[in-house]
Formats: structure tokens, sequence, C-alpha cells
């Protein structure tokens, strides 16, 4: 060892009793002896400092107040890391080229002085855990098998195109392995994943990885990240995520992620693991992770100030954060190693029990179904009568026909007989109950005038299968999550299935034929989008596998192709309409020989010859038959084409 005094016109770097620091400048045998030099020249020349060399291999027998200041590349640090665990010297770092995961781990700052210049400052001081992999110590991260671009560096930093380049070239190339992970609280864990990352603490904008969090350097814990998509689209969707969106929260990890965060975890598989140790390539059968809470005293670089001091109270408490509920169990699992990556995810047997239990009982025809269907026909056809929109929605809620249709999804969609049967018979049930109330009480009704609740459901188009699809969707997804469950509410509204079955009964109550086609037509259109969306919904979500529902998807297919074509007649009937409403907007005001009138558009019908226009035109008096003509002629010029014209006169009186 050889010492060197510093000059004694400077004034050298105090420690916290006012006594000047003794310093240890500790180097490894692949050092760089002029950096050497220029530090122990600037701490002598700069800070007036004693210093004394040393070698890493060295047993060293320094004060407790002493800094050993440290020259090493990064497999040294970590030999020297897990010899001093728990020893009371302050350590500082200095930036070279050799020690990148340390620098970057710390905060080190990549000018040599400038980070001895950060280490002697006492108030950098901060006793930081240590992660040990196997023994060996941990800088940045353990990554076991493929993140998938979770463990790249912040995404701003890459063009659009090397985004793009890289999720493409990850597309396609996922497996899974069987992991069990044993928790220091004695959880045990089997799952299949694709890659588990580790982590011991996290600075954004320092780390290699997309965790948008500061894991804390003195909480005790290490914290497990764990990728595991159930399916083709559940991988692109985390890719797309990864690839596309700067950086993640733990509170917000996306739905192929797992968490873990704990003081000790075991992971072990089936066969030796390969996995990265600060980028590192290693393999074993055991992986032994644990994080020694306060292992070592750093003096931590001016890059991480704001996580310098540790919180006050916050020490390793022992409490364990598990985020596991999406990670694959149970059949789900063995699927996953032993073979490729289904399209959609797989329901888990617990899921698809207590699903199919509710449905079962959903299907089934019993009395309070059938007091629900009395009610709610009852009041929608009084709300159709009263022309009034609040009672028809107090009908939408109350009616409990979306029940069973989502019963007969599930029984289509896994062609179960007992689902397909009960389903049906209490669809039909309540579909003749609510036909012979409603008629009932039309028949007895001494009004016969078609309101206009009941004439807005006489023409369905594309629209409201579109409306019908959609709450298909939703019926089935909330019906599989227990905890959206009280959105059916909203569902039943949206869809209104029991309104179009009581203008049908109205139709049947007056004999009127057209009233009967075109609700009863907007009522199988709702039936047909429902179940054919919530089959396809249940497929997507894993409750049955695309093989056994490709019978039933078909058959409902082409169900839905049979009642699109009168739909899709009726929808260019709209287009039509709105194209003729579109082409007479221009026609505000109309100079009739010299008489100026102002026209309102209030009806398009379009018959078989040409369409029926009714028009309010505002006059300081009422047209000629002349002017009437000439404003027809004038209609049909913008039109185009021949039109049949109804005018309501509206006379201003001045």
């Amino acid at each position: 060892m050889s010492a060197g005094q510093g000059p004694g016109g400077s004034p050298p770097t105090l420690d916290a009793t006012g006594k000047p620091q003794r310093v240890f400048l500790i180097s490894g045998q692949s050092a760089d002896d002029s950096l050497l030099g220029e530090i122990e020249q600037h701490l002598r020349s700069e800070h007036g400092l004693a210093i004394t060399r040393a070698d890493y291999e060295d047993e060293l027998d320094t004060p407790a107040d002493a800094l050993w200041l440290l020259c090493l590349e990064d497999d040294e640090l970590r030999v020297f890391f897990k010899r001093h665990v728990g020893a009371a010297n302050s350590i500082g770092l200095i930036a070279n080229d050799r020690c990148p995961q340390a620098m970057r781990s710390y905060g080190i700052d990549s000018d040599p002085l400038a980070a001895v210049d950060d280490a002697l400052d006492i108030s950098a001081t901060s006793s930081v855990d240590l992660l040990l992999c196997n023994g060996e110590a941990v800088f940045n991260s353990i990554v076991i098998g493929d993140m998938h671009g979770l463990n790249h560096s912040a995404q701003e930093d890459r063009s659009l195109w090397s985004k793009v380049v890289g999720l493409l070239r990850h597309l396609g190339h996922i497996s899974f392995r069987d992991y069990t992970l044993a928790t220091a609280k004695g959880q045990n864990i089997k799952t299949a994943a694709a890659g588990i990352m580790v982590l011991e603490h996290s600075i954004p904008g320092l780390s290699m990885n997309l965790i948008n969090d500061d894991l804390s350097l003195h909480d005790g814990k290490l914290n497990a990240l764990i990728l595991a998509p159930s399916s083709i689209l559940a991988y692109v969707y985390y890719l797309l995520l990864t690839f596309f969106y700067r950086r993640f929260s733990l509170g917000s990890l996306p739905p192929s992620i797992g968490r873990i965060s704990t003081s000790q975890l075991d992971i072990s598989s089936s066969s030796p693991m390969d996995f990265t140790l600060d980028g590192t390539a290693m393999s074993a059968r055991e992986v032994n992770l644990q994080s020694i809470p306060g292992a070592i005293s750093v003096r931590l670089g001016g890059r991480i100030d704001n996580i310098r001091e540790a919180p006050p109270g916050e020490t390793a408490n022992g409490k364990e954060t598990v985020q596991i509920d999406g990670l694959p169990k149970g059949t789900l699992r063995q699927l996953l190693v032993t073979q490729t990556l289904p399209l959609f995810a797989k329901a888990e047997e617990e899921e698809f029990k207590e699903l199919f239990l509710a449905l079962k009982q959903n299907a089934r025809l019993h009395a309070p179904f059938m007091i629900l269907m009395v009610l709610s026909t009852l009041l929608a056809a009084t709300g159709l009568f009263q022309d009034s929109a609040p009672v028809i929605i107090g009908a939408m809620i109350l009616a409990p026909l979306m029940a069973p249709i989502i019963s007969l999804s599930m029984g289509v969609v896994r062609a179960e007989q007992y689902l397909l049967r009960e389903s049906a018979r209490t669809l039909g049930f309540g579909i003749i109950t609510a036909l012979a109330c409603s008629s009932l009480f039309a028949f007895f009704m001494p009004l016969n005038t078609l309101t206009d609740e009941m004439a807005g459901r006489l023409n369905p188009n594309l629209l409201d299968l579109m409306v019908a699809v959609i709450s298909g969707i939703a019926g089935a997804y909330a019906n599989a999550k227990a905890e959206i469950a009280k959105s059916l509410a909203g569902v039943a509204i949206a869809v209104a299935l029991v309104p179009p079955l009581s203008v049908t009964g109205i139709g049947l109550g007056w004999g009127d034929w057209g009233l009967v086609y075109g609700s009863f037509l907007l009522f199988v259109t709702n039936l047909v989008g429902i179940t054919l969306a919530a089959t396809v919904t249940f497929v997507v979500l894993g409750y049955a596998p695309l093989k056994r529902a490709r019978k039933g998807l078909l058959m409902t297919g082409f169900s839905l192709l049979l009642v699109s074509l009168p739909l899709f007649v009726s929808f260019s009937i709209v287009l039509e309409q709105n194209r003729i409403r579109d082409r007479l907007g221009s026609l505000v005001t109309i100079d009739l020989d010299g008489h100026q009138v102002t026209l309102d558009v209030t009806g398009v019908k379009q018959t078989r010859s040409q369409p029926r226009i009714t028009l309010r035109v505002r006059s300081d008096r009422q047209l000629t038959t002349a002017e009437g003509r000439l404003l027809k002629q004038r209609i049909e010029q913008q039109l185009q084409g021949p039109a049949s014209i109804e005018i309501e006169t509206t006379l201003l009186l001045p």
C-alpha cells in the first residue's frame, strides 16, 4: 500500500464529524494506471485528502468512517459487494467503461472525476438493498426466457421503423415452458410463461426496461414480472403496447403480465433454464433470488438525487404482492407448454363451471320469468300507446329475455343439448306470452292510433342489426365477467327485445299485418344478432374451441344472412331518403315568380315509383295552383327525377 497527503494549502473534504475523510482507492488487475493517477492527483489537489491504494482482493483493515473508492469492472464489483455485505464503510464508484451495469444501477456519472466528486458527498450515502441470484450480486435485472421487448431500453430513442421491425421479429417466436415459483411467505405457484424478468430496483431513464415506476432501493424486495399471454390476440396486444407505448406502470400492467414482489423467490423448471444476469448468459435448473435489505452503504450518483435517501419508516416489512390472476393454470398451463399458442384464450375450468351453472339456471322456464314477461309486456304496451319513451325503457329493464338468449348462445357454441333445449323452450314460452298479452291489451284498448314509438319499430335496417350485434357481445362479456354483471341492465336497454314484440302483438290485436311484419322482423333481427355475437364472444373468451363451435357458428351465420336481406333493402331506402334530404337542404328559400317562400322538409317516404316528400311552406299567403306546380318543378329539378309532393302551408301574418 502507498499513501499520499494533499497539500496543506487546499481545504480538505470533511466527514460528518468535521475531520478530513480518509479515502481508500481500490482497483482491480485491469485498472487503468493513468486513470488512477489522475484520480489520485484530483483528490490531493482539489480536496486535500490522504489517499491509500489497495487491491480489491486484499483484506481491508480500514476505519469504519473511511470511504472505499472503487475503480473496478462489473464482475469485480459483484465479488466485492458480496464479500462486504453489512460493512460499515461507505462505497463510492468511479466511472469506467468496464462497469456499465453498476453505473446504471446507482446513477454514476460517466465522467470519472465528476463521479469522484459525487462519491465524496456524504449526503449521498444510502444503505441500499442487494439482489443475489444463485449467490451472485445483480445490479440491474435477471431475465429468464424471453420478455419480448419489455426489457428493452426506453422506446423514445427508437425510430418508428425500428419499432415495427422489432415487433415483426417477435411475432411467431413465442414459446412457453413450465415454471414453479416459491415466495418467501411460502406461496407455491405453478404456471407457464414465455419469460420472467426480475428487478431489485428500477430507475426510469436509467434502467434498461420499460417500467415507469421508481422501484425502491430500500424496501428489501425484489420484483418479478412474468410474461404469459393466453392467446395470439393477447400476445399481439402486448407487443403493440411494448413497442409503441413508452413505459408501463406497475399499477397498469398489460393483462399478459403477472407480478410478484417479495424478499425471496425460488424459480424452478422441469429442465435447465437459460437466463441472463445483467446481460451475461447463464443456465441453471433452479434460480434462487434473495434481496438483502440495507446490505451495503453506497454513495449514489447525482443522476438519482430524487431517491438518495430512503423514505422515512420504509423498511423490509415482510409483506408480499402477488398479482397472478392472469397467469395460466391447470389445463391451460399444460396446453401452452405442449402446444402452440391458440388464437383465442381458453377459459379456466373453474371459470367455465361457474358460468355454465349460471347459464343453466337462466335457461330454465320458471314462474318468476313468466311473471316478469307479463309485466314487462304490459308495461311496454302501455308505453307504446302512451307514446312514452321512459315507460318503454322501464319495460326493457324489466324484461327477462336476455338471459335465455345468452344461454342459447352458449348452447350453440358448445353444442350443449340441455342449454339448447331449455333456453329455446323458455324463449318460445316468453315470446308467446308477450304476443298474447300485447294482442289482448290492444284488442280491448279503445285507442287505435299508431304512435311515433310504434312507428319507430316498423322499419328495421342494418343499423338495428349492428345494435343487436354489439349488445350480444356486451351481454356475453358481462355474463362471463361477474365483476361487470351490473352492466346487463344497460345491455337490455340498448337492444330493446320486448317493445318490438309488443308492437307485433298490437298488430295482431288490430289485424294489421304490416305492423306485424315490420315489428317482428326487428325482434328476429335482435334475436339472431345477439345470438351470433354472443356465440362469437364466448369463442373469443375461450369457453369453446373453434372446431367445436364451427357448426353452431355456421347455422347462426346463415340465419343472420337471411335476416340481413330485408334489412339491407330497408337500409338502402334510408340511404336514399337521406340523399333526398341532403339535396333539398339547399332549397331553404325559393322565388316563385316574385313570391318568396321558405321550405322545411318534414318527411320523405320512398315508394316503388317515386319518392313522396312532405314540405312545410312558410308564406304570407296561400299558394296558387300555378305556384304549387312551379314549386314541384323546382323540387324535381333539384332531385333530377319525378317526385310526389305534399305541401303544408304556414301563413305568416303581418
